[in-house]
């Protein structure tokens, strides 16, 4: 694996040991020979995916904090981003994967197994259906989500997952600001406060949001409402 993109990682001040640089790799060539027969992202090229989807990902750390010995869930995942570079930089951290298509979560299953990662949960679901479960509502400290919908969809999918206390975070492009804008009623309305959007460091915006108070019961809605019909 060259090492520019570790380099840069590095100068954001997230630096890869030797052991983390070859759990890396290893992933690069699980998800290269996995895409060949599934399309798990149109990213298929080693170095674009050591940009576009490794440093891009773990660029949330400098957001997100110390994250070992805490607890995240990663909404619609697919092949296992932002929540797999994550767990590799912070290896104490509880991570959840959800990701409701079959195949892609066979794949996550295989990168865990591979890379012999404790403490990582992969669940093949909707997430509107785990909001209504004791086992994850409020239950996690960060619900993040990366190109997963709209953001006064995503907010539906993700406030109802996390904690009181804790907080969102959702990696958004060019139009962050007027989604922030869309998503504020349907942020009060689930238990959200204090929206803040502050440029990433690669590409696109960070969008966090706190969880300042549970959740009412009726959200999240059945699966596909949030989308059919946004709050």
């Amino acid at each position: 694996m060259t090492q520019d993109w570790v380099a840069e990682a590095a100068r954001l001040g997230l630096p890869l040991s030797a052991a983390q640089q070859a759990q890396f790799a290893a992933y690069e060539v699980l998800l290269l020979l996995w895409n060949e027969r599934l399309n798990l992202t149109a990213v298929r090229t080693p170095e674009a995916i050591r940009h576009r989807h490794f440093l891009d990902s773990l660029s949330c750390g400098l957001v997100l904090g110390e994250l070992n010995g805490r607890s995240l869930i990663d909404v619609g995942t697919g092949a296992g981003f932002p929540g797999l570079p994550l767990k590799l930089l912070y290896p104490e951290l509880q991570l959840t994967l959800i990701e409701s298509v079959g195949k892609k979560a066979a794949f996550l299953q295989t990168v865990v197994a591979e890379l012999d990662l404790a403490g990582v949960t992969v669940v093949t679901e909707r997430a509107e259906t785990l909001g209504q479960q004791p086992a994850f509502r409020e239950q996690f400290d960060w619900a993040v989500a990366r190109a997963v919908a709209p953001l006064r969809v995503l907010v539906e999918y993700l406030l109802p997952l996390c904690r009181v206390g804790g907080q969102v975070l959702a990696q958004k492009g060019e139009r962050a600001a007027e989604e922030v804008a869309e998503a504020e009623t349907a942020v009060s309305l689930l238990g959200g406060g204090n929206l803040h959007v502050q440029p990433a460091p690669l590409d696109g915006h960070f969008v966090l949001i706190d969880k300042v108070t549970p959740t009412p019961a009726a959200y999240p809605r059945r699966p596909g409402m949030p989308s059919k019909r946004p709050l």
